[in-house]
């Protein structure tokens, strides 16, 4: 049932159209009925025992009504309507009418409802009673009184009757809960209407039964109270297996049945606010997820963790308003239906409070547990219509919570790596990575429709001297469709799925290989090839390396792996054990994008580690912006006191390769020597390629040394474009 608050309450923008509903059924039913109720006085002193015996039965039935499972708003079934309709049968309009509204009365006055809801009740009532007694009135005055047999026609009328009153009253309702609450009539007419004639309606025709025992013998009626017993205690249990069906037998939470049938029935009601232009149109399911639940479980034990899971739902429970449903998924996931909201500020307002209340430690036989959780944000309508969508997008929106460590993300369809679009390019990239594979030549498949997988090559200049020490691996992809795909939003769909390791696999395979062949060409290369942390999770990546280097006859010095600081954090303990065997074959490692992740100087001490790679958002500001020549010059001289190797990324202007060559950087690349090109194309500038030499250390930066013997060896071309005149650099 309802919180007593929402049973009596009406949504501001919907009462004019209720309360206006309200009142014309109640007028109609004081005109249908005000003369069978003010002859009502003269009738009572002829009224028979049998009339007051239903008429207590009435009463005392509606003060505890059957509650069926999984029904709302409207979820009581009445025991009175069937002495009621009997009383109806026997006696006429005016008593049954009468009895009818002293058994709502006293519901009313045991639920606590308001005045105007019990007048309704009554009313509709009263229009059904009529709607029946104009049927029964087919069957000739008297018919179904003073006689203990019916005939068959008689109990035709009985039935249509009956059929009327539920006609009327259903309707009636179901109109005032549309109204009341928003959504489609029809939908939720048609949605329960089965309930009504299986429930209600055999209640109604026990009224035929009633009034044959009462002209047999009065006594015969309290006998039916044992077929009502029975049907009681049926949707007794059946309400409680319903019940412990939607509940999580741990916290005592809603569960996932339960939320699933709560987002079904809340969505006409907002979108039909939605349409009626209503502030409070919006729904809100929040996903929460454990952020350290897993170390509790491991160092505790599960015991320790179900308590830790009861505290958690009672902390969820004790920060939502009233009308939020908290809910238990499984495991450490909870999630918050929160309706009714006006957008999704209001929608962080209670993520932000449930990350609050996760943030004080939890106290277990006294000792502290620091749990906290991250919360994602999927609002109706804007991230879904239906249970499965939002919840995916919750999902999404939870992992960027925690991807940020801002503890609450709303949805955002850029972080989305489920859209149908990269589900799409997630499928093409499977199948290039098959058809472009070892053995597409015999397999006679086209690649047409998929495009081609290709490596991309920039070279990798020592800053003091210009010679070309190495090349960075860049994976292209040019879809005959979609054209060249972004390299970010190709990582991006392959990391999250298996496809990130044939995709590596098939990186490695290219650049060991294109490594033997320029080997064989005289041209000695070190090659950098880029990791996700899905690749570093399992030793596979080594033993492959290991496996093609001995294969091709490669020194491994010939091969660099850069992991960036997103995977190293991801699983240390993981990243740590893969990275020692490939140190071990004697593979060097590179930390990418230095600076922009959470690495510490711990893990700096301890990583076998050849190389810092500063990310190219700091060079490329490092001339203007005197925070990014800061990062840079510390960067440079933490890595050197570590011994080291620095490379700095995104050099594209002679300002940034001179300020970076007085700071003392090891190696660069960026468009100022080269953009990255294919393998072909590479060979061809390295024999174009003159090195570049700039001044010596300490002339202010992007300034000419003019002491010096002169201007630098060379002024640079235009970046990527290479010196036509010079010859190979020196090896």
């Amino acid at each position: 049932m309802e919180a007593a608050a929402l049973r009596n309450s009406v949504p501001s923008e919907r009462a004019p159209g209720f309360f206006g509903f309200v009142g014309g059924v109640t007028a109609a039913a004081l005109a249908v009925c005000a003369v069978p109720l003010l002859n009502l006085p003269a009738q009572i002193s002829d009224l028979p025992a049998a009339f007051w015996l239903m008429a207590l039965l009435a009463v005392l039935g509606d003060a505890r009504p059957f509650t069926p499972p999984g029904r709302r708003r409207r979820s009581e079934v009445f025991p009175s309507v069937c002495f009621t309709f009997a009383i109806l049968l026997a006696w006429g309009l005016g008593p049954a009418v009468a009895v009818q509204a002293v058994a709502v009365a006293v519901f009313a006055w045991r639920a606590r409802h308001v005045p105007w809801r019990a007048l309704f009740n009554s009313s509709q009532y009263a229009l059904a009673l009529a709607a029946a007694a104009a049927v029964a009135g087919l069957a000739g005055p008297g018919a179904f009184a003073g006689t203990a047999e019916l005939a068959w026609s008689d109990v035709a009328v009985a039935v249509g009757a009956a059929a009327a009153w539920s006609a009327v009253n259903y309707s009636t309702v179901t109109l005032a809960i549309r109204l009341r609450f928003g959504g489609r009539w029809w939908r939720s007419a048609r949605r329960g209407i089965g309930f009504e004639l299986s429930s209600t309606g055999s209640l109604l025709l026990l009224g035929p039964v009633l009034v044959v025992a009462a002209q047999v013998d009065p006594a015969l009626i309290p006998l039916v109270l044992v077929p009502l017993y029975a049907v009681y205690r049926m949707a007794a249990l059946a309400s409680e297996q319903e019940r412990s069906a939607r509940l999580d037998p741990l916290t005592g939470l809603a569960n996932r049945k339960a939320l699933i049938v709560e987002i079904a029935d809340q969505v006409p009601a907002h979108a039909d606010a939605l349409r009626h232009g209503a502030p409070d149109s919006r729904m809100a399911l929040l996903l929460l997820d454990l952020d350290r639940f897993k170390r509790v479980n491991d160092a505790l034990g599960h015991l320790v963790g179900d308590r830790l899971l009861v505290e958690v739902g009672l902390r969820l429970a004790m920060v939502v308003r009233p009308q939020d449903l908290v809910v238990r998924l499984g495991g450490d996931e909870f999630a918050i239906l929160a309706t009714r909201l006006t957008g999704a500020d209001e929608a962080r307002e209670i993520a932000d409070q449930v990350v609050t209340a996760l943030a004080e430690p939890v106290a277990l036989d006294g000792l502290p547990l620091d749990v906290g959780g991250s919360v994602g944000i999927a609002l109706y309508p804007e991230h879904g219509g239906d249970f499965a969508t939002l919840l995916q997008h919750a999902d999404v929106a939870m992992y960027d919570a925690k991807d940020t460590g801002d503890g609450t993300a709303v949805y955002a369809a850029e972080s989305d790596h489920n859209t149908p679009e990269r589900l799409s390019l997630l499928a093409d990239l499977r199948r290039v990575l098959d058809v472009n594979g070892a053995h597409a030549a015999d397999s006679g498949r086209e690649v047409d429709d998929v495009g081609e997988i290709t490596m991309y090559y920039q070279p990798q200049v020592e800053v003091a001297t210009g010679e070309v020490v190495g090349v960075e691996a860049l994976l292209r992809w040019r879809h005959p469709r979609r054209g060249m795909v972004d390299p970010e939003e190709l990582i991006k769909v392959a990391e999250q799925s298996a496809v990130m390791r044939l995709l590596t696999r098939r990186v490695v395979d290219d650049v060991v290989e294109q490594i033997a062949k320029w080997a064989a060409a005289g041209i000695t290369m070190r090659a950098a090839v880029n990791v996700s942390v899905r690749d570093l999770h399992t030793g596979e990546i080594a033993d492959q390396i290991s496996d093609r280097l001995t294969r091709y006859n490669l020194s491994p010095e010939q091969l660099q792996l850069e992991i960036t600081e997103g995977a190293l954090m991801a699983d240390p303990r993981r990243v740590l054990a893969t990275i020692s065997r490939l140190d071990a074959i004697g593979v060097a490692i590179a930390l990418d994008d230095f600076g922009t992740g959470y690495s510490s100087m711990q893990h700096l001490r301890r990583l076998p580690l050849s190389e810092v790679k500063i990310d190219r958002s700091f060079v490329l500001g490092m001339a203007a912006d005197t925070d990014d020549a800061a990062i840079v010059r510390s960067v440079i001289e933490l890595a050197r006191a570590l011994g080291l190797r620095v490379v700095a990324e995104g050099v594209e202007d002679d300002a940034s390769w001179r300020r970076l060559y007085a700071l003392g950087c090891h190696v660069a690349q960026g468009w100022f020597y080269a953009r990255p090109m294919p393998a072909d194309e590479l060979v061809s500038w390295l024999a174009r390629y003159r090195p570049l030499v700039p001044g010596p250390r300490g002339v202010p930066p992007g300034l000419p040394d003019d002491s010096a013997d002169g201007p630098p060896d060379r002024r640079p071309d235009p970046p990527g474009l290479p010196d036509d005149s010079a010859g190979p650099p020196e090896k």
